[in-house]
């Protein structure tokens, strides 16, 4: 009960830092999306967009040394903590010196080979590259230090560094809105400082709040785990890079048949997806440590069903915010941005749909290599996402408009989504027609429903703001409705109810006190 209370709390945490971060994190792309033009934003999508692969990188690594400290957590074994986080540290190092190498060899090749930039703006497109490897260097480093926080579920930090950051970046918009240098110049550097002293700070703090985070690798070195947790690095790296490449492989592509402003448009829509879809995201960052913990303690029964909590509550708050915004997305773009790029609206909706279908598989994915053996799992997926690069070419060649590239993701997805729960039958012994009929079905076939539904506003009334908040409204009433009748099974409705009187008689204990 303590390990959901805990839960509970940090997603509320994140909750309240996701409500102060967005508002400010859109304000900040209108603001610089006005001060570089559709031109040059795009080239920065495209250039430093590689910058936005950091979160990829970080983000397994990150998770790779999570698993494994939280693992050690929950088995009680904390001098196994230390030499993990030592061996990872020095793990991390060799792995940053290796990533700066491939990206200037990589560096050499785009810009020469692949990028449709025009002439006179190579020059600070090749700085914004440097910022960007600098970066990586820097953050591979401090990846230990993230996954640290993140098994401790330390989330009000977190919280307070995403506000931080979010402020920072709102400065940084201002400035260059009014400053009279190069903006796309500026712009690519200060986001490379603020992300070096964001990491900076997160590597002061641990230092001085986790013992664990003292380096002597000498004193702690251990070959064999440092093998093991190698191995698991690499397999879990292989997974992440390669969603890295597709993810910017497709940018890549489509700038070499389209051109910078198709960029633009894709840069707004990684934008909108990565705001929109945080309510997910903090979610499932609160969960992942008790589902590694819960393994690591030989708690399997508690792990699957919270991988199955977690599916089906993912999966709703996205459409709770989703199914509004893909049916009313040219309003609000116009509202948000004023000039709305082409093909923004289409990229927009046809990624939404694919965030939706991932929600339904990541949880698993995150049950599986809380598992630890990944090997075969991360190979076929590691294909799958590749696959669309080469499609989408051959499309394109063929005079596909842009769109076709993100038609191919969708395809993807529910290829991972049978994949991931036909690997999880045989590693985790997951009862299949169980997942797909409690989860999968009661998820779909709600969300069909309610989209339906709520859409018939917007084929009586012209575009505007009544419309937006009449469909809001009926958005909001029907996903009450069908999800509570529909989406929850009666375990679901039990645990919703036994949660409320919880929250009830908390409150009400915590009266008594106060009137004593």
């Amino acid at each position: 009960m303590q390990a959901i209370n805990r839960v509970v709390k940090n997603t509320g945490i994140l909750y309240a830092r996701m409500a102060i971060t967005v508002g400010i994190s859109l304000y900040s792309t209108r603001l610089i999306l006005n001060a570089l033009g559709a031109e040059d934003f795009g080239l920065f999508n495209l250039v430093g967009g590689a910058i936005a692969m950091l979160g990829f990188l970080n983000g397994s690594m990150a998770a790779a040394t999570q698993r494994f400290i939280s693992f050690s957590q929950g088995a009680g074994d904390f001098e196994k903590v230390k030499r993990i986080f030592n061996m990872s540290i020095l793990l991390h190092a060799g792995v940053a010196i290796l990533a700066v190498v491939l990206l200037e060899i990589a560096g050499y090749f785009f810009f020469h080979s692949v990028f449709n930039i025009s002439p006179d703006r190579v020059g600070v497109g090749k700085l914004i590259y440097q910022f960007m490897v600098a970066s990586t260097f820097v953050t591979i480093l401090s990846v230990p230090y993230e996954a640290v926080i993140t098994s401790h579920e330390n989330m009000l930090f977190f919280a307070v560094i995403s506000i931080l950051e979010a402020v920072l970046k709102l400065a940084i918009a201002f400035y260059i809105t009014y400053a009279k240098a190069d903006h796309l110049y500026l712009y690519g550097l200060m986001t490379a400082i603020l992300s070096v002293i964001l990491l900076i700070i997160r590597r002061i703090y641990c230092n001085r709040k986790y013992p664990e985070c003292a380096i002597n690798v000498k004193q702690h070195l251990d070959k064999p785990l440092l093998k093991e947790m190698t191995g698991f690095a690499g397999w879990s790296f292989l997974g992440y890079s390669t969603s890295m490449i597709s993810f910017y492989g497709q940018s890549v592509v489509l700038n070499y048949f389209f051109g910078t402003i198709v960029n633009a448009a894709q840069g707004i829509t990684n934008q909108v997806s990565g705001q929109i879809s945080s309510l997910s995201t903090v979610f499932i960052k609160a969960v992942n440590p008790l589902i590694d913990k819960s393994e690591g303690g030989n708690n399997r029964a508690l792990m699957l069903n919270v991988v199955s909590v977690t599916t089906k509550t993912s999966f709703f708050l996205l459409t709770f915010i989703y199914i509004p915004f893909i049916i009313e997305m040219p309003f609000i773009l116009k509202i948000w941005l004023k000039e709305v790029p082409n093909y923004t609206i289409i990229f927009c909706r046809l990624l939404l749909i694919k965030n939706l279908i991932e929600q339904l598989y990541v949880p698993l994915g995150l049950a599986i290599k809380a598992h630890g053996d990944i090997k075969n799992f991360e190979l076929r997926v590691s294909l799958i996402l590749l696959s669309p690069i080469f499609l989408s070419i051959i499309f394109f060649l063929l005079k596909a408009p842009p769109y076709i590239v993100y038609l191919i993701f969708i395809m993807n997805s529910i290829l991972i989504l049978l994949i991931s729960i036909f690997y999880a039958k045989s590693k985790l012994s997951l009862k299949i027609d169980v997942f797909f009929n409690e989860i999968v079905l009661r998820c779909i076939v709600t969300t069909l429903l309610i989209f339906l539904i709520s859409s018939i506003p917007s084929l009586y009334f012209i575009p505007s703001l009544v419309r937006l908040v009449t469909t809001l409204c009926i958005s909001i009433i029907v996903f009450v409705i069908l999800g509570f009748f529909i989406g929850l099974n009666k375990y679901d409705k039990i645990e919703i109810f036994n949660f409320f009187k919880k929250i009830i008689n908390n409150k009400t204990n915590f009266s008594k006190k106060i009137i004593r």
